[in-house]
């Protein structure tokens, strides 16, 4: 890379003696001089050619002197590397010079190998400050795309060690997580578009810190909905109880949000959730073009549609059976043998639960009042329906008692 150096100075002789000098970086292409007589000139040709690199100054000169100069380029947005160059006997403004940030200084008359070594020394400093500024940029550019998906604390790892390049396409066990608010296309149209600005910045900045706080990644978020993942990018074996605490953790936040709403006059939907287990394929789709950390598979398709299976469940947190084996210990009970759109499978799925609801006996006479939905038992229609009858608000043992009532048998659920 060529480097320029200007060079400030009235003596009429010395840009003859310094083109000499420096002949053979001249016709190699690695150094170019400019030359200007005093500060004020020096400051146009700064202007006009921005890639001097190294300013070289007398300190006596007519109009503006070397001092003043110094100190217009030290306050520029980019400050210059700059060497004074004074008489011998003149250390008072060496002093000061070096004190306003001068690189370094020479001493008159000028020593022509000492001024060959300070240039490469100066133009030497200059490429290191240039490719950590680089560096820098490339770190923050990192730092901000990865800020969208990441955790701060990992944003800043990831960046910092260039990691962002690492995270290419690659397959792993992770669980995905769904999120979306019911009703609230109705309410874009009812309430004031700043009102509801300000509603979805509190809204998304509570769930964001409580997806964080758990270690999970927004991989997107989808007008008044999120797709998180837990297990991606960095190794996280406990992904699925990672990934159940932080949805419970953000049924909490989001009812009492929306309660708090509700006081305010907006009536704003409960917030549905889905999670799933299993294979993805994740990773940088973008691959140099734009930053884009997305995740593709039937683990996620069938994650977004256990969040989609709440609304005819009446519940508010639906994982599979595949989250549940990866948690020892899980609050919830079943919902049923969903048939999801695209599996051709059953899978079962279970409305997740806090721990003090979990050891409630009414839960406990759900447990037993679904066992006998699932052996297609005669008797599971007066349980579900004594349980409706203890609990009219249970949607859940409601949707059973209506499909018992409706001539259904066992826990197999197709879904629209």
């Amino acid at each position: 890379m060529r480097m320029t150096v200007l060079v400030v100075d009235d003596e009429p002789d010395l840009e003859a003696l310094i083109l000499q000098r420096f002949r053979r970086q001249v016709s190699e292409g690695t150094l170019a001089f400019r030359f200007a007589n005093d500060g004020v000139e020096a400051l146009e040709v700064v202007a006009g050619h921005p890639e001097i690199g190294v300013v070289l100054s007398d300190i006596n000169m007519p109009r503006m002197d070397g001092l003043t100069l110094l100190q217009r380029l030290q306050n520029a947005e980019n400050p210059l590397a700059t060497v004074i160059v004074s008489a011998y006997g003149d250390m008072a403004n060496i002093r000061t010079a070096m004190n306003r940030g001068a690189f370094d200084f020479l001493t008159k008359p000028i020593d022509f190998a000492d001024l060959e070594a300070t240039v490469a020394r100066t133009l030497r400093h200059v490429a290191a400050a240039h490719e950590a500024r680089v560096r820098r940029t490339a770190a923050e550019r990192a730092h901000a795309a990865l800020a969208r998906y990441f955790s701060p604390n990992l944003a800043a790892e990831l960046a910092a060690e260039g990691r962002a390049r690492d995270l290419a396409a690659e397959r792993r066990d992770v669980t995905a997580l769904f999120t979306d608010i019911t009703g609230f296309t109705g309410l874009v149209e009812s309430v004031d578009p700043a009102v509801l600005l300000e509603l979805l910045n509190a809204y998304f900045a509570g769930t964001t810190d409580i997806v964080f706080d758990h270690g999970g990644t927004v991989m997107k978020g989808t007008g008044d909905g999120l797709h998180l993942l837990f297990g991606a990018p960095g190794e996280q074996p406990d992904h699925a109880e990672r990934a159940v605490a932080c949805a419970l953790a953000l049924d909490a936040f989001c009812e009492a949000f929306r309660i708090e709403r509700q006081t305010e006059g907006i009536a704003l939907g409960v917030t549905r959730i889905g999670l799933h287990s299993g294979p993805a394929l994740v990773g940088d789709v973008g691959r140099g073009r734009y930053f884009d950390y997305a995740a593709h598979g039937d683990t996620i398709n069938t994650a977004a549609r256990l969040e989609v299976a709440n609304k005819t469940l009446g519940t508010r947190i639906c994982a599979s059976a595949a989250v549940a084996a990866r948690v020892p210990g899980i609050a919830g009970r079943p919902v049923g043998d969903l048939l999801l759109r695209g599996r051709g499978e059953p899978l079962r799925a279970y409305e997740l639960l806090t721990r003090e609801r979990s050891e409630r006996s009414l839960t406990k006479a759900y447990a037993v009042a679904f066992e006998k939905l699932a052996a297609a038992a005669p008797d599971a229609l007066p349980a579900f329906a004594a349980l409706v009858g203890a609990d009219p608000a249970d949607p859940l043992a409601n949707f059973h008692l209506r499909r018992l009532l409706n001539g259904e048998v066992g826990a197999q659920v197709a879904l629209p």
